[in-house]
């Protein structure tokens, strides 16, 4: 373990004795934070310059606002001081008249960590009174759709490289191991994306890292529907994914700093709905463009724009209307406090009152807040450094002291204090990743075998045939010809599509302007004869003897065809998963808070565990479907539940942190399922079928191990 990590858990544990200590006095001494009478909040006692509630607040806000009248115009006025807010300046004097001891740039640094501690934990019962004093309403609504159209784009990004592969594997020639790494890559981004930006918005705020994170996937997302090349799409769609990383994380802990106790599980599971319609979304959209050839043009005979790029650059629509209502939306005001900026965070909470107070018709209504208790700053000599010397050294200080801020929360998470509920989350976010996207893939490859056994099965053979002289127009599908004869044959602007010619003779014929998609020659002999503009390239003849031939011209590229079905059964089976998750999401908004975090989890994840093992009866593309629905419906609930007390188990320092380090290991999860669950197709059912149960059952019992946290506030 690193000495660095070691000093920091133990000045953590004296402090929290230290902690311990104070409030034991504070207790001995009678001293209550909060006073309820008639069932109202009456607020903080008033000289200990916490929260102050009632008249006494209205009527000091008053005689303040009287003091400023006449003040001349060159007269140095604060701010908040017509609202009510003490200067800075006069709160600073009374922290040193009260400890003239010893000044706070030398005190031990257990002493700091024990107040920061007490202070982290007064603010967070405060907070949540002033939340419910502000209420929930227009803002909170506000807030809620801009965020869902992030969370939205976080759905896009997972089946938008699934969606357009039918496609793109013919535009960009790929081989299977492409296929592989294209579906692979916007995980791995993703896995990547969710560690960056979850440390990051700890450290520099929810709405600023966010933002930069949905642009760099909106400019990178639609650089991609652009590019030609394999390599440098491979390129966007993995920088793509590595923005899109931070939506979730972020989203969630944005918003629950905002919500107070009683509207957190709902509300949060109600958020959830739009990773959801951003799958039904793309399905839709999928349907729609992908297979119009028409909607994209070219620019001579290297550029081609296909309708599945115009389908690329749709997808990234949610994310770009995201970033820009971002930008009317204010920081989290929570972790401003954090960060020591109260004056900030007043105004932004005097805001959403006022919002809300305004839709509900009473705009009379006056925010009551004073002062807002701001946790002691420790890394207060850092931003002094930051400030000085040239840009370049201000920069390098900024980014090494960032860097080693956010290594430091994500070891506190690992391996401080909050290691044992790291650990059970880890496990229970990787055991229900790897069963619902390994299935989520393993279903439509099931339905897709499923379908190929029912066209080979109506294969035609026709065997020791004689053709001369014949001219062919028109397609031959699904064919097997075995030891024909072709003689003097034509073959014009036709198609072979999933036809085999083995052990046939072509003598003196003549091919021109033919596609051949799922064709091959085998052990043919073909002599004297012209290939013209086709698509029948070396590696479809095998073990084929040519004498006398000559190819002129031949098909340069992949080329598209729309006459194949181009992933119809991918978007219906998409956008089915996707709905049937709109029933589990109600029932999981309305019983969160009802039921509670943990029972959601384990019921939910059984549930789907046994609707696993029904897949076992599921030898039909009807059958698979209707299973598929059903899964999906049942294990929403364990994913929102879990997006829940991910939230509420970290404190607002380390609450994205802790949430990026989980959802990586949920994209890691979802990687090993793509690849283990596919591998499997065509071969057995079993192997899969255990695996998603087994895993889902293990989560689920581990998940019981976890504290409940409906009841408790965000700390």
């Amino acid at each position: 373990m690193d000495d660095g990590y070691r000093n920091t858990a133990n000045l953590y544990h004296g402090a929290r004795d230290i902690a311990r200590e104070a409030n034991q006095q504070s207790r001995n001494q009678g001293m209550d934070d909060y006073r309820y009478q008639d069932g109202n909040y009456e607020g903080y006692i008033p000289n200990d310059r916490y929260y102050r509630g009632g008249e006494e607040s209205n009527q000091d806000e008053d005689a303040q606002s009287d003091a400023t009248e006449g003040h001349d115009e060159d007269d140095e006025i604060y701010e908040g001081e017509y609202q009510g807010i003490p200067h800075p300046d006069d709160i600073k004097a009374k922290q040193k008249k009260k400890s003239p001891s010893r000044s706070d740039d030398y005190r031990d640094q257990k002493d700091l960590m024990a107040e920061r501690l007490e202070d982290e934990e007064q603010l967070a019962h405060q907070y949540e009174n002033i939340i419910e004093e502000c209420g929930h309403g227009r803002f909170q609504w506000t807030l809620f759709f801009v965020l869902g159209l992030a969370l939205m784009a976080d759905g896009v990004e997972v089946f938008v490289v699934g969606f357009v592969l039918p496609s793109a594997e013919k535009d960009m020639c790929l081989s299977s191991s492409n296929k592989g790494m294209l579906g692979l890559i916007v995980y791995l981004g993703m896995m990547a994306g969710a560690f960056i930006w979850g440390g990051l918005a700890d450290k520099l705020g929810r709405k600023k890292v966010l933002g930069m994170s949905l642009a760099l996937n909106a400019s990178f997302a639609s650089l991609s529907s652009f590019v030609q090349g394999y390599g440098f799409f491979l390129f966007c769609r993995l920088i793509s994914g590595i923005g899109i990383g931070g939506s979730l994380p972020i989203v969630f802990a944005y918003f629950s700093e905002f919500l107070s106790r009683e509207k957190r599980g709902e509300h949060l599971s109600w958020l959830c709905m739009f990773w959801m319609i951003g799958g039904i979304y793309a399905s839709a959209m999928a349907w729609t463009i992908i297979p119009h050839y028409g909607w994209g043009f070219s620019m001579g005979t290297n550029y081609h724009f296909h309708s599945w790029r115009v389908f690329v650059i749709v997808c990234a629509l949610p994310c770009m209307a995201s970033l820009v209502a971002l930008k009317f939306m204010p920081e989290s005001p929570r972790f401003l406090l954090e960060m020591g900026k109260h004056d900030e965070a007043w105004m932004i909470l005097k805001h959403v009152h006022d919002t809300n107070m305004r839709a509900k018709g009473a705009p009379e209504k006056v925010f009551t807040v004073s002062h807002i208790k701001t946790p002691k700053q420790i890394d207060e000599f850092i931003e002094i450094q930051s400030s000085t010397g040239t840009w370049y050294q201000r920069w390098l200080v900024r980014f090494t002291t960032t860097f080693k801020q956010v290594w430091d929360n994500a070891l506190y998470c690992v391996m401080g204090p909050y290691r044992m509920n790291t650990l059970i989350l880890a496990v229970v976010w990787f055991t229900i990743a790897l069963s619902y996207y390994g299935l989520i893939v393993w279903f439509p490859d099931m339905i897709r075998h499923f379908q190929d056994d029912a066209y080979k099965a109506k294969v035609k053979i026709f065997k020791h045939e004689h053709l001369e002289h014949v001219t062919f127009n028109f397609t031959l599908e699904n064919q097997v010809h075995e030891h024909g004869k072709f003689f003097s044959d034509k073959f014009f602007k036709m198609k072979f599509k999933n036809v085999i010619f083995e052990s046939s003779i072509f003598d003196e014929c003549y091919f021109e302007d033919v596609v051949s998609p799922g064709t091959f020659f085998k052990n043919c002999t073909i002599v004297s004869t012209i290939f013209y503009n086709t698509d029948l390239y070396h590696h479809k003849f095998i073990g084929c003897q040519f004498i006398n031939c000559t190819f002129i011209e031949q098909k340069e590229g992949c080329h598209l065809d729309f006459e194949e079905d181009n992933g119809f059964l991918i978007y219906l089976v998409s956008f089915l998963g996707s709905l049937s998750v709109l029933p589990g999401n109600i029932v999981s908004a309305l019983l969160m808070d009802k039921i509670g975090r943990i029972k959601m989890i384990g019921g939910s994840m059984l549930i789907s565990a046994v609707c696993c093992f029904f897949l076992f009866f599921g030898n039909s593309e009807s059958a698979m479907i209707g299973w598929q629905c059903l899964f999906c419906g049942a294990s929403i609930a364990a994913w929102n539940a879990l997006d829940v007390i991910t939230v509420e188990l970290y404190p607002t320092n380390k609450r994205a942190t802790a949430f990026g380090i989980l959802n990586g290991i949920c994209k890691f999860g979802a990687i090993l399922g793509n690849s283990i669950f596919a591998s499997f197709v065509g071969i057995t059912k079993v192997i899969p079928i255990l695996l998603a149960s087994s895993s889902l059952v293990g989560g689920g019992l581990i998940a019981l191990r976890l504290p409940e946290t409906r009841e408790q506030v965000l700390m």
